[in-house]
Order: C-alpha cells, then structure tokens, then sequence
C-alpha cells in the first residue's frame, strides 16, 4: 500500500483529482477486495499485498502500437511503474486507466493486452500492447427548430466539429459531453445576443458503430424575438453628468435585444461614472417587457454603490510573471474603492496579455465589513514560440523565415521578436523590442532594427543594401484611437553590377549611398467588432512623416475600410476600401526614386509589383510621388464546406490611380527617357474572386484578377497569393 499512498500524496499537492487516477483507483480497490474475498476472512489485506510484493518488482514499463499517446503520456497514466511491485490487479487497473484515456478521444474500440517477462534479474518487464482502432468521429451535427439562423451559422458557433478532411490536424471532432454542454450554452448565448433572449436549447449524441462516429442532434426553441425600445438613465447621484453617460450606451432604440450589449453597457457606464470620480457608482438595467410589440425598455439606474475598499489583492499561479505586470492591468490598488466595474474590466486586460491559460478573479470578505480582499489566480501558458516557416508570394516567389518571440520576455510583458527571412527577392534580419508600459504608464515604447538585402534583377534592375532602425512611442487617445510617434535612421547602399547594359539603371549607380533620418507620427482607429474577422467597424490609419539628411520631403499615407453585414446573421459582409498617398517635396529637386511610392498588389489586383505606373524605355521602374485607390468586396461563406475548414470566399472590384514622377539624378525625369505607354491610362481597374483560408498558419488570400483596364506598358498577373490583412 506504500506505492498508492505516495500517489495519493502527489495528487493531494496538486489541488485536483485526476479523473483516470480516480477510476483507476476504483478499479484497484474493487480487486484487491475481490482478492480478499477469494483467500479467505482470516486473511488480512496488509498480508496479501506484502506476499505479492516480495514475489516481483518491476524493472520497466514498455508499449507497443500506441500512437495518439506518446510513451511518456501512457507512463503517466499508469501506477505499476511507480510502485515498482507487480501484481495482476494493478496491471489490470493501469489497462482500465489508458482504456479511458483512449475513450475519452474518440478510440471507442480500443483493445489493450499486456505481457509480462521476467528479466535476468528476475524482475518483471511489462509490456502494454495496444490495438488503437479507427476514432469515432463526427458524423454529422444537425438541428432542429433552428427558423431565424442557418445551420451553418450555428454550427460556426460550437467547440465540436463535424470530422473533415483536416480534422486529423485541428484534432476537433471528438465527441465529449462537456465540451457538447459548453456548446449548448453557447448557441444560447448566440441567440440571446441576436433577439432571442428566451432561446433554449438541448442537444443528444448518439454513437453509429456502423460508420464508428457520432450524430448530435440540437433541439431549439428559439422563442419571441425581441428589440430594444426607449433608452433612458436615471441617477441619484448629485453631480453626475448623465449626457457623458448616454455615450456608453449600445442598446439603442430599434437595434435587437442583446445580451452583451447590456452588459458592456453596464460595464462602461460604471467606468465613465468612475472617471467623473464616482467610485462608488453602481449602475443596474432595469427591463421592462413589452410582449405585444416585442421590445424591451431599458432604464439605467446609476447610484451610490456600497463604500468598499480594497484591503489586500492576492496573486497565485504566476510562476513566471512578475506580480506588478499583473497588478498594473486592475487599475487599482489596495487601499483604493471597489468598483465591480473595474474588476471585471481588470480581469479581461489580465486575460487580454495572452500570458495565462485561465484568470479567475475572486473577492472575500476582508478585516471590516467595508473591507474586501481581491483573489487573482492566474495559470501561465507558454509565451515564447520559435518556428520556421516556408511559402509562395507571387510577389517575391519562393520565401522562409526562421523567428523566435517571446511575449513575456524575463516575466516583465514585453515583446521581444528576432527574425531572418530569405527569398528570391532578398534576405532580411529584423529585431523588434516593445516595453508596454513605459516608465510605468500607459504608453509603450519599442525599438525595430534591420539589415534588409534586396538582389540586383531584371525587375528591379539594382539592389540594396539597408541598415536603419527606430525609437517609437504608442499612445492610447481613446478606447479606439491610437497614436504613435516615431525617429529613425537608414543607410542604403546601392548595387548595379550586372554587366549587361540592357540592365544598367538609370535611377542610381553601383556603390551609391543614401542616408536619411526621419520622424512622423501615425493614427489608428479601431472600430471593428474581430480584427482577425472583421463584420461590422472602420478600421484606418493615417501617417506622416518627414525625412531629410540626403532627402528633403514630407511623405502622407491614409488608408480605411468599412465593414458592414449585408445580410444579418448570413456570414455574408460587405467592405468598401479607400487609400491615398502624395510626398510634397521640399527641395525642389524632386523626389529621388528611391523614396517614391511602388504601388502593386496592395493597392490593386491584377497587376504584379511595380507592375503599374511611370517606367522608363529601358522597362525600368520609376515609381511615384502620387497614388489613390478604392475597393469594394463582398465576403461569403462557401456553402456545403464546413466552417471549422476556414476556407471563406470573396467577389471584388477594384480601381486605382497612380501620377507624379520621380527625378533621374538632379532633375525631373525627361520625356524622352520616359515610357508614355506607361501612363496613357492614368486609371487601372480590375473584378476578380478570391479564396480565403483561415490557416494555422496565418490568413492566406488567393485572389483571381481579370484586369478591365490599364497602360499599355503595365504588368498584369491573374493570380496573386498573399496574407489578408484588415487594409
């Protein structure tokens, strides 16, 4: 009985109890009774297990035909290895522990056998043999009732997935039935978030041995749809300036009944409130139902809250992060008021760093009865990732890179990121280093260097080698806007030593060097409901910045897109983009072509990089001091292809308009070097589709172009691979 009190003690120290180790012990226990039974009352239990011990001791544990579990994860399920003493009733339990495990991923017909042989030192060597079968999958999820959403919609919702042709990879498809409650209450909490607040639903999997997979049936009862109406808010608080408030409100009249929307209500209230230096200010909604018409009536009642502090605030669970990283995102401290509002706003900005697994944020009762003591337990999860990754850009054909970050580099949160790339086009070395709270403030700070070698060829006509780095500061405005400001230097040196004068450039000449130094700021709105897949926001940026040293000229991009559902609740979105660049030169020299603009796929598709505007008759690019361009797409779900693939689709039209020349050496560029069929369409437009997948890698993009207009001399390409970026 010694090995399983140590087992015992080792969970103990863990806080939890194993559900394998559980029923393995069940298991256990149930045969050494049973052993009792067959020898006899007058037979002690303490005795057996001594006799069975001095018999064998185990010299090791082996397995065969595992593969979903490694050696080492099977070793951790089983309990005969570290008791060291055989005996048929824990071979027998440790059989039934990796049984369940196995169970629990799909493997329903599992069959384990063991062996056992006896070593020349008369130990014995068990051997586990076990006969994995084919997983029981997912068949098919199916759902009843469902009259206001799509199946496909809700299925987009679930944890579970039905199995596909990646689901060897994403590893989803295994039925679970708490994963499957999760995913009730999840479609719930969809419908109630879209109406239907009196949504319910029940869900059954039944297992098929004929395709070894599972069927899950979802039942709905979607109930009254319902609105919001009149909006109004109330308060007793003297003082308090209510119009400020009316600026959190996202339940406006007409817009549909939401849960979140309540609530985020509630929770930014009760923050502006605290801002205007009411710290005790507690708002509650008040909901008064109209049946008949379907709406709600919300009454916001902000009020004096109870006067609590903060006693003590209790970190658990960071083994890695430092403590004031995590203190420095509740946006209090002890001895300050307790604000619920603030806590829970707290509690997202700890899990918003992406340094935990879990957060749970917990209160008790402290010293006093206007005393509380804040509990965070946090889980750390792995924060530093190095890969390598290799892929196509029809921009810049055959591409790697090898990288290493570190998100919570040395536990302080900061960003820490070195990375070298290759490809057909150049190499590049970059380092990257952000520090997200400066000086202890709501600011970040970071540093970017790099060495960017870019190769001589028949496109490009020379190459570079760039050196530079930057300072930058990044500063919130409001919760949407963003400012960053920044100072930098590069040297560049050119090289055109191709020996064929066809090649020869005329914009630069080998060993040539330009040295710049620059400032600017950017701004950033961020309006959108998911970056990553945008449905309803703006998203835009607009940046400046100066430079001079061999350059003497101010440089001005903005970009913007605004998404918007066409069809609500269809996955069907609508986009409309706009983009602009000029550089204002201020030497009167012009702008040299190396700081000019080189418009391509980014600005519209169709046409390959430095595919369109001014080139010279040699074919040489120039480039340009002038752009403009706008986009209207339409993203779709592809019908029949499940959504956990996620491949989505998209339909486009584009149309861009590219001027201004750059100088050849100390003047304008001459006509007569100039290329005219370059030019003689100053507007380009193109219609396409493209393909989308969501990959695990990143967002990747394959666009077909058919381009309807375009200069004569442009270079057009009907295909285009590419990340898929908000702009």
């Amino acid at each position: 009985m010694h090995g399983d009190f140590s087992s015992m003690v080792a969970e103990g120290n863990n806080n939890m109890i194993h559900p394998t180790k559980l029923v393995r012990g069940a298991f256990l226990a149930l045969a050494m009774l049973g052993a009792v039974s067959i020898a006899g009352p007058s037979i002690p239990l303490v005795g057996v297990v001594t006799a069975q011990a001095a018999e064998q001791l185990v010299g090791s544990v082996l397995f065969e035909g595992n593969r979903r579990f490694s050696d080492a994860q099977l070793l951790d399920m089983v309990d005969i290895s570290a008791s060291g003493i055989f005996s048929q009733q824990r071979l027998a339990a440790d059989i039934e522990s990796i049984r369940q495990a196995y169970d629990r991923e799909g493997f329903l017909s599992i069959s384990i056998a063991s062996r056992v042989e006896t070593t020349t030192d008369g130990r014995a060597r068990v051997v586990f043999v076990v006969d994995e079968g084919n997983r029981a999958g997912i068949a098919a999820i199916n759902f009843t009732g469902n009259n206001a959403m799509s199946a496909g919609n809700l299925k987009g919702r679930l944890l579970t997935k039905e199995t596909g042709i990646l689901s060897w990879l994403f590893k989803d498809d295994a039925y679970d039935k708490q994963k499957l409650a999760v995913d009730r209450e999840r479609v719930r909490l969809y419908y109630a978030n879209h109406g239907y607040p009196d949504a319910q639903v029940t869900s059954v999997g039944e297992y098929d041995a004929a395709h070894n997979a599972y069927f899950i049936n979802f039942t709905i009862n979607e109930g009254q749809k319902y609105e919001f109406s009149g909006v109004s808010i109330e308060t007793s608080i003297p003082g308090l300036n209510t119009d400020a408030l009316k600026g959190t409100v996202k339940t406006g009249e007409g817009r549909r009944y939401s849960v979140n929307d309540l609530q985020s209500t509630i929770a930014d209230m009760s923050y502006e409130a605290t801002t205007q230096g009411y710290s005790f200010a507690d708002v509650r909604a008040r909901l008064d139902r109209d049946v008949a018409n379907g709406t709600f009536k919300v009454t916001y009642l902000v009020d004096e809250g109870p006067r609590v502090y903060v006693e003590r605030i209790n970190i658990t669970g960071n083994t890695k992060t430092r403590d004031f990283v995590i203190r420095r995102e509740l946006e209090f401290a002890e001895g300050d008021p307790f604000n619920r509002a603030l806590l829970m706003r707290g509690r997202s900005n700890i899990d918003d760093l992406g340094f935990f697994s879990a957060v749970n944020v917990t209160t008790a009762s402290g010293s006093a009865p206007d005393k509380v003591i804040i509990n965070v337990a946090v889980t750390e999860t792995s924060t530093g990732e190095y890969g390598a990754a290799a892929g196509y850009s029809t921009v810049d054909g055959i591409l790697g890179e090898i990288s290493l970050t570190e998100r919570n580099f040395l536990g302080r949160g900061q960003y820490l990121r070195a990375a070298i790339g290759a490809s057909q086009a150049g190499r590049t070395f970059d380092l990257s280093f952000t520090e997200p709270r400066f000086m202890g403030l709501k600011i970040s700070s970071g540093l970017d260097a790099y060495h960017r070698i870019t190769e001589e060829s028949r496109s490009t006509f020379y190459g570079s080698q760039a050196t530079g780095g930057q300072l930058r500061l990044g500063i919130p405005l409001t919760s949407d806007l963003s400012a960053t400001v920044f100072a930098g230097s590069e040297r560049r040196v050119i090289a055109d030593t191709n020996d064929n004068s066809t090649y020869q450039s005329s914009l630069v000449i080998d060993g040539q060097e330009f040295t710049k130094a620059f400032v600017g700021y950017s701004l950033t709105w961020n309006g959108l409901d998911n970056v990553k897949k945008p449905t309803i926001g703006l998203y835009a940026t607009f940046s400046q910045q100066y430079i001079g040293w061999d350059h003497n000229l101010i440089k001005s991009e903005a970009r913007a897109r605004y998404f918007v559902p066409v069809i609500e609740d269809s996955g069907i979105v609508a986009s409309l983009k706009g983009q602009a660049g000029v550089i204002d030169d201020l030497s009167s020299n012009g702008v040299h072509a190396v700081e000019a603009f080189n418009p391509g796929t980014q600005l519209i598709r169709g046409f390959e990089g430095r595919g369109l505007g001014p080139r010279l008759q040699s074919g040489e690019y120039l480039g340009s001091t002038m752009y403009a361009g706008i986009s209207a797409e339409l993203n779709f779900s592809i019908p029949a292809v499940p959504e956990s693939y996620g491949l989505s689709g998209a339909i486009w039209a584009n149309a861009a308009w590219v001027d201004g020349l750059p100088r050849i050496g100390t003047g304008s560029a001459p006509l007569s070097n100039g290329d005219p069929s370059s030019q003689n369409v100053p507007w380009r437009t193109s219609i396409g589709a493209s393909l989308i997948w969501d990959s695990p890698f990143g967002p990747l993009r394959g666009d077909i172009a058919h381009v309807l207009n375009k200069s004569t001399a442009d270079r057009t390409q009907v295909f285009q691979l590419s990340l898929q970026t908000p702009l």
